[in-house]
């Protein structure tokens, strides 16, 4: 998205047409409120019952990352609210240009983090000899801080260049940040989740998949469905081929950072005899916190032996 083209909401408090589309906009912020609202409680949910080892360290760090962004949003969203009911200029242009700027953090790293745990995941199913041998907790602690340098130092170098009203420079770096991330983060991300899902097709047909392996896979797509397409909309509104909408980018980023906890209770709390319904019956902080020790408690088991047992069931 182009930064220096960010203009508040489309309102003026002497343009009498212009508020005509007050209702659309409410609803786009009341959904976008709402969204953030149950973003924080599930992120914050994980961070507070989640135990940090081997792939639940890049979990933590993406729901804390999320629940960071989310925390901007909701006073950042009922201002933005405000503006749309009152048809006045409330936000100044570089408080949206910082909003767009800290927006790209959480969907940047949360590729990033994302595509780590695919080809962690990946390499431990396919050499589990390798992975027990070299893939140390100190190194996956190095990879995660080196993503968060390269998210952070992305997103530095990306601000300082817009918010200097630079606008070829900052043309220019998020024209390499999201080619970056299309072209590089995101094709691995892809292969490495379909080998895993090729992998878990192919294996007995008596045996089930780990509720991790379907955490990564349902993250995966949510991230295809979101993140991914964010990223191309943007590369290509910098090359002006496309227009995006700013209260778009900003839901559609909500979305992605609100959802992944949805997924991990789902799939954590899911049983054979356990019906919808009942399931939301037990819903409760310590069901949580079982429900997340199922599936990020699978990482504690041995990779090696995963060919040969039997797979966690659910029961």
């Amino acid at each position: 998205m182009e930064v220096t083209t960010v203009s508040p909401s489309p309102v003026s408090p002497t343009g009498d047409d212009l508020c005509e589309t007050d209702v659309t906009n409410v609803a786009i912020d009341g959904v976008l409120l709402l969204v953030c609202l149950c973003g924080l409680a599930g992120n914050g949910a994980v961070i507070w019952l989640q135990q940090r080892n081997s792939i639940s360290l890049y979990i933590f760090d993406l729901a804390f990352v999320d629940f960071l962004f989310l925390l901007l949003m909701v006073p950042s969203t009922l201002l933005y609210l405000l503006e749309t009911m009152s048809c006045s200029i409330i936000f100044p242009l570089t408080y949206l240009r910082i909003l767009f700027l800290l927006s790209l953090l959480p969907y940047s790293l949360g590729l990033y983090l994302l595509t780590a745990v695919s080809i962690e995941r990946c390499t431990s199913i396919l050499c589990p000899l390798w992975y027990n041998r070299h893939c140390t907790q100190q190194l996956l602690e190095v990879v995660n801080a080196v993503l968060w340098a390269l998210s952070v130092g992305f997103i530095v170098t990306v601000s300082s260049l817009c918010l200097c009203q630079e606008n070829e420079h900052c043309q220019a770096s998020l024209i390499s940040m999201y080619a970056f991330n299309l072209f590089l983060f995101a094709p691995a991300m892809i292969i490495s989740s379909t080998i895993l899902f090729i992998k878990i097709k192919s294996g007995p047909q008596h045996q089930q998949p780990k509720r991790l392996d379907i955490v990564i896979l349902l993250t995966v797509l949510i991230v295809l469905l979101f993140a991914v397409p964010l990223s191309l909309c943007n590369f290509l509104q910098e090359l002006d081929y496309i227009t995006v909408s700013f209260q778009v980018v900003l839901l559609l980023i909500c979305i992605h950072s609100s959802i992944k906890p949805l997924i991990y209770f789902l799939v954590g709390s899911w049983r054979r005899d356990c019906s919808m319904g009942s399931c939301w019956k037990q819903c409760s902080i310590q069901s949580l916190r079982k429900a997340l020790q199922r599936v990020f408690g699978e990482v504690k088991e041995n990779p090696a032996s995963s060919d040969g047992a039997a797979l966690d069931t659910g029961v």
